[in-house]
């Protein structure tokens, strides 16, 4: 288990041309491209539903589960900023959108402003608004314009969850577009029961870390009868048994960000992701009690890499490796991200479209 690149990793958004997918870096694409890239898709799409008719799904992002991730967020930051400047405080809360502490010290309010400040130079999406009232009271929210970038992001990830998902499950052709600020706006030429797609997204992508028990062969526990509390998972790839704890230590909700990338020096795919505040110090915490254990990461009930702890890993940033095809390292990737996004797609309606209909 080693750590990433510090930049961000490069989110993919996979466009689909004709009947076949080109997979583009979403940082390598400016927005003017990417509208571009779609209207020219969407055309294609739009031609192939008036031929051969399809569906039509649209869907609406969780706003509300959004706002409650991204101010749980900030208060871990404050924490943190607090924490590691050794800085005095009390009544830390979230409250009304927004996190309120109490700080005694006026120059420690003035630290905690610029350290938020800084952390958040270069990301509009993470601006957030600092009131003083002078009496030691403080009140973090993100800005109006932070939080239009935060659903913008939302519904970006989506659509590249939604593409990446729909392609796994062998559906090449499809246009996913917004459609207003909170939703998403699906054309499947062809496809005249929607039913099984708006399936596919009912059942969100359950992803966790959990603990490998070494107490027993997990061969041994897949004929007979496992260790209470464990369960036997099959590997993502190679099909070999692995016997894991059932209860995981970290969640969907602990990771921020997830993408493929190319291990150093082999160039090998991979997939990094990255814990928020709150997993990063849960992270850190299970490494530096587990070293020269192996921990398990699960998508559903496939394991996906179970690497050994050789150190405390405590920037929050992780790679994973499992002898994947590039392919293969997009679809772990986005199903990580899918897995992380906050709430669930709501699904406003879909329609079916006959041949001959302009859709």
């Amino acid at each position: 288990m080693t750590t990433p690149p510090r930049d961000r990793a490069t989110r993919l958004i996979l466009a689909f041309a004709l009947a076949s997918m080109i997979v583009l870096p979403r940082a390598a694409l400016a927005d003017s491209q990417l509208d571009k890239m779609r209207a020219k898709l969407a055309a294609f799409v739009v031609d192939k539903m008036e031929k051969l008719g399809g569906s039509r799904i649209i869907y609406k992002v969780d706003g509300d589960a959004l706002r409650e991730s991204v101010v749980t967020d900030l208060r871990d930051d404050v924490y943190k900023a607090l924490h590691d400047g050794h800085i005095a405080f009390s009544n830390l809360a979230i409250r009304d959108g927004g996190v309120d502490v109490k700080i005694a010290d006026a120059k420690a309010r003035d630290q905690l402003a610029r350290k938020l400040a800084a952390a958040a130079d270069g990301l509009p999406s993470h601006a957030i608004s600092v009131t003083d009232s002078g009496d030691g009271a403080v009140r973090l929210a993100p800005t109006d314009a932070a939080s239009a970038a935060r659903l913008h992001e939302l519904v970006e990830d989506s659509i590249a969850m939604i593409e990446q998902r729909l392609k796994d499950a062998g559906i090449k052709l499809v246009s996913a577009v917004p459609d207003g600020t909170d939703r998403i706006r699906i054309f499947l030429p062809g496809v005249t029961d929607p039913e099984p797609i708006t399936a596919i997204f009912a059942r969100r992508v359950k992803v966790s870390l959990r603990q490998v028990d070494v107490s027993m062969p997990p061969e041994q526990a897949q004929s007979g009868k496992p260790p209470e509390g464990t369960e036997v998972l099959l590997g993502f790839k190679d099909k070999r048994p692995y016997l894991v704890a059932k209860e995981s230590t970290l969640d969907g909700e602990d990771i921020s960000d997830a993408a493929p990338s190319f291990a150093p020096g082999t160039k090998d795919p991979v997939v990094s992701f990255r814990f928020n505040g709150r997993g990063a110090r849960r992270f850190a915490h299970l490494t530096e009690e587990n070293i020269g254990k192996p921990i398990a990461i699960a998508l559903d009930d496939t394991v996906i890499s179970a690497p050994v702890i050789r150190e405390p890993i405590t920037g929050g940033s992780v790679q994973i490796s499992g002898n994947f095809t590039l392919e293969e390292a997009n679809s772990v990737a986005m199903q990580l991200r899918a897995g992380s996004l906050p709430g669930h797609l709501t699904l406003v309606e879909q329609q079916v479209i006959q041949p001959g209909v302009k859709p």
